[in-house]
C-alpha cells in the first residue's frame, strides 16, 4: 500500500518515529510520501532529514496556506533551490484555507499563484490544501495554468462538483481517515461516484485518525482503515483498492 499524504518529521513521532515506519511496513504499506513544509521555522530541514533515511520516503515541499504570510519576496527561488533533491516528486502542500485564515486570504491566493508558477516552471505537480475555499481554487488552476502539470487534492472533503472539476484539470482526489468519521456521508458519496483510476489513500498523519482509531495519533499502517471503508463503498475487495490506488498513484508520478 501507499499513504500519499503524511508529516512523519512532526513532533508527535519524535519518541518512536523507527516503530511507527516499522509497523507501517508490517501492515504492508511500502511507499509514503512524507512532506516538508516551507515555513518560518524552516521544518522543512528536519522532515528532509527523515526522508534521507529512509528509503522507502518520497517528498514534496511547499508553504502551506496558513504560512503564506512568511513565504516572503525570495520564496520562488527558496521553492525552486530546495525542489532540487532526490525522490522529491512534488510542489505542495500548497493551496487555500479560508477556515482559519491564520494568513490572510488574498496573500494566500497570491502566494498559491506563485508556487503554482514555480510548478510549472519545475515540470512537478501539486499537492493541494484546500478548505471553504473551492470557486477560488478552481479559478486560480485554470488562470495559472495548473492543468500542465495536473496535482492531487489532498483529505478531500468538498463535494462532487469539485471533485469533477479537478479531475478534468489533471487531479487525483485522495481520501483520509475523514472518510470514515461518522458524520462524512456526504465524503462518502463522492467517493462512491469517483472513478477508480482518479483516487488515491493518504493518513495525513499524525491527524485525522480513522475509525477506530479516532482521537489517537494517526500514522501510516492506518492507511488500510480507509482502504477498506473505500473497498465497501465501491462494492469490492480491500486488496482491489489497495492495487488500484497503488496503481493510481505509480502512474501519476512516473514511478
Amino acid at each position: 500500500m501507499i499513504d500519499s499524504h503524511a508529516h512523519l518529521e512532526m513532533e508527535a513521532f519524535d519518541r518512536d518515529r523507527e516503530n511507527v515506519l516499522r509497523r507501517a511496513k508490517m501492515a504492508g504499506v511500502e511507499t509514503i510520501l512524507s512532506l516538508a513544509l516551507l515555513d518560518e521555522g524552516a521544518s522543512y530541514a528536519k522532515a528532509f532529514e527523515v526522508v534521507d533515511a529512509h528509503p522507502e520516503l518520497l517528498t514534496a515541499i511547499g508553504c502551506h496556506p496558513h504560512e503564506a504570510k512568511c513565504f516572503g519576496s525570495d520564496g520562488e527561488k527558496t521553492l525552486a533551490r530546495l525542489s532540487q533533491r532526490p525522490r522529491l516528486v512534488a510542489i505542495g502542500e500548497v493551496g487555500l484555507d479560508y477556515h482559519y485564515n491564520w494568513s490572510p486570504p488574498e496573500t494566500q491566493r497570491d502566494v498559491f499563484r506563485r508556487q503554482i508558477r514555480v510548478a510549472r516552471s519545475l515540470g512537478l505537480p501539486l499537492i493541494i490544501h484546500q478548505r471553504e475555499a473551492e470557486k477560488d481554487l478552481i479559478e486560480i488552476l485554470d488562470q495559472e495554468k495548473a492543468s500542465e502539470v495536473g496535482g492531487i487534492l489532498h483529505s478531500f472533503t468538498a463535494g462532487r462538483e469539485t471533485a469533477l472539476a479537478a479531475i478534468e484539470r489533471g487531479f487525483l482526489i485522495s481520501f483520509s481517515g475523514i472518510l470514515t468519521f461518522k458524520n462524512a456521508e456526504s465524503l462518502r458519496e463522492v467517493a462512491r461516484e469517483l472513478p477508480p483510476d482518479k483516487v488515491l489513500l493518504e493518513t495525513d498523519c499524525p491527524y485525522l485518525a480513522p475509525v477506530p482509531h479516532r482521537g489517537k495519533r494517526n500514522e501510516p499502517a492506518f492507511v488500510r482503515e480507509t482502504a477498506a471503508t473505500l473497498a465497501g463503498l465501491k462494492g469490492t475487495t480491500v486488496r482491489e483498492v489497495e492495487e488500484a490506488t497503488d496503481e493510481n498513484f505509480r502512474r501519476f508520478f512516473g514511478l
